[in-house]
């Protein structure tokens, strides 16, 4: 004898799919502008939907942040897949930092509401690192394997100076000023600078061993 038939697990449809990501675009560009405070129904006029169809979605507020801010982090994941065909490492890891500054320091007001969903979830703080960990991590490892960028730096360092980079500068323009600061940096990291450094050092070290001591 057959027991009841198991439950069938049904694809949204089209139609709830496509809603769902206007309300996400709508939100991230609503919250830019307007900041964490900015109304939902501000949101739903911008998507072209209901405020019930934007509530059947994300009941909270705080799920509407949640699901935006992992959105642009799983875009950044998926944009360092692509940026893997690059033919230049270098320039595929320099084009992933820039879109991660766009992301986390081009939009005050986003930033703002996505800290209010990060808050107080170690799930999600772990997601974020680990995933934009990988993302840059695959980048960073082509680009010292094609002898572009010096092997001594972690995908770690490469995140806590992005951050750094993007709230270190407030003043009016200031994204401009972070993206050409973030051109220095990677110009910076290149494996041929890390060469004459250590060559630097090494001569100084040799002409500090060879000086003649003072006689106390």
């Amino acid at each position: 004898m057959t027991g009841p038939p198991a439950a069938i697990v049904r694809k949204p449809r089209a139609d709830a799919v496509r809603n769902r990501e206007r309300v996400l675009e709508a939100a991230k560009a609503v919250f830019s502008a307007g900041g964490a405070d900015a109304s939902l129904e501000a949101v739903a006029r911008r998507a072209g939907v209901g405020i019930g169809t934007l509530y059947r979605h994300f009941p909270t507020r705080e799920a509407l942040y949640e699901a935006v801010y992992r959105r642009e982090v799983e875009q950044l994941g998926d944009l360092a897949e692509q940026l893997k065909n690059e033919t230049k490492p270098v320039d595929a890891l320099r084009r992933w930092l820039r879109s991660n500054v766009e992301f986390v320091a081009t939009k005050k007001g986003m930033s703002a509401a996505l800290a209010l969903a990060a808050h107080g979830s170690a799930e999600l703080h772990s997601y974020t690192f680990d995933r934009l960990t990988k993302a840059v991590g695959a980048l960073l490892d082509r680009a010292v394997a094609a002898g572009e960028i010096r092997s001594d730096v972690s995908p770690e360092d490469l995140l806590r100076a992005l951050v750094g980079m993007c709230y270190m500068h407030d003043q009016a323009g200031w994204q401009s000023t972070v993206l050409r600061l973030l051109d220095v940096f990677v110009d910076g990291l290149g494996a041929r600078n890390a060469e004459k450094a250590a060559a630097r050092s090494r001569t100084i070290a040799a002409k500090k061993s060879a000086a003649p001591r003072k006689k106390r």
